[in-house]
């Protein structure tokens, strides 16, 4: 058992030096943390002094402006209130498909195509002619629970909050019927609502526009608009939006935001140092210009429904 002896821990008295060893360590290690607290102390302040806390509390002359679809809500706002509008024989099934396709295109394509744009308006127009506005905004309320309110991005919604909460003002800026915007900005608890604008005579569609949809730099002007209305400082608000279409929107505020972007506008947005945020789960999915798995949900039905009827027509 001798010979094992040297298993055996030994039971020593703490000598004078191992005694220092232990406090010189006990200090190095107190001091080491001290200095990497104070490092990260210094980099805050730092950062704090380059980018000051946003937004800004109790700054009234600054203001918030969202994109919708695909920046707020996941899909087509337009695409779920047709759902809602066929679901209640508004038009048929193959007008449905027709819309579908068209919206599986623009997501492949990441760009619009004039002729598809027309026709979806065109189309929209004629189903809301002769029905009351009060009738549609009352639909509306029904369609938003159905179809919309689960397909809200968490992320945006908690960044339009964040507004909110220091006291600003908070706008959607939507190519989308003011109706359905002023729908979703009211669920929101958002200020209000920038859309297209259909033309009623005494409370009655008359299948026309007032001006042309709220697209591209047709919403720069009406934010521009607002702001001069509001009395804000342009330079103080945020815009946020996943599309490269509304660059010109982005451009006129001192802190724009690419939401979810397509790829020129993460392009342009990394080129001009832009904060970037992506809430989609599947990150492949910008790369292509294609919603994400959680955005797929919102138009799969519709597109599979769509690219079969363009298979048979050909």
């Amino acid at each position: 058992m001798a010979a094992l002896g040297w298993l055996t821990p030994r039971r020593r008295s703490a000598t004078a030096r191992s005694v220092l060893a232990g406090e010189a360590s006990a200090e190095a290690a107190r001091k080491s943390s001290q200095d990497a607290q104070d490092i990260q102390d210094a980099l805050a302040q730092e950062t704090a002094a380059e980018e000051p806390e946003f937004p800004v509390l109790g700054d009234d002359r600054a203001a918030a402006f969202f994109d919708l679809d695909n920046t707020v809500m996941q899909g087509a706002s337009i695409f779920h209130f047709g759902r809602g509008l066929h679901k209640r024989k508004f038009f048929e099934t193959r007008d449905l498909l027709k819309f579908a396709w068209q919206q599986a295109w623009f997501r492949l394509a990441g760009s619009e195509d004039p002729e598809h744009m027309q026709e979806a308006r065109d189309s929209a127009l004629s189903i809301v002619k002769g029905h009351r506005v009060a009738e549609l905004q009352s639909i509306g309320e029904e369609i938003y629970d159905e179809y919309m309110a689960e397909r809200i991005w968490p992320g945006t919604r908690a960044l339009a909050e964040a507004h909110l909460a220091a006291g600003q003002k908070v706008w959607l800026v939507t190519a989308a019927p003011v109706e359905i915007a002023n729908v979703i900005a009211r669920r929101l608890g958002l200020t209000g609502a920038l859309g297209t604008v259909a033309e009623s005579v005494d409370g009655v569609y008359t299948g026309k526009l007032v001006g042309e949809p709220l697209h591209g730099p047709a919403k720069a002007e009406a934010v521009r608009a607002l702001a001069a209305a509001e009395g804000l400082d342009l330079s103080r608000c945020a815009a946020y939006s996943d599309s490269h279409n509304d660059i010109p929107m982005l451009s006129l505020v001192g802190h724009p935001y690419a939401i979810n972007p397509d790829s020129k506008l993460r392009k342009h947005a990394r080129e001009l140092d832009w904060r970037l945020r992506d809430y989609r789960t599947a990150r492949k999915a910008a790369k292509v210009g294609i919603p994400a798995a959680a955005g797929v949900g919102a138009v799969a039905g519709g597109t599979a429904a769509a690219i079969a009827l363009h298979r048979r027509r050909r």
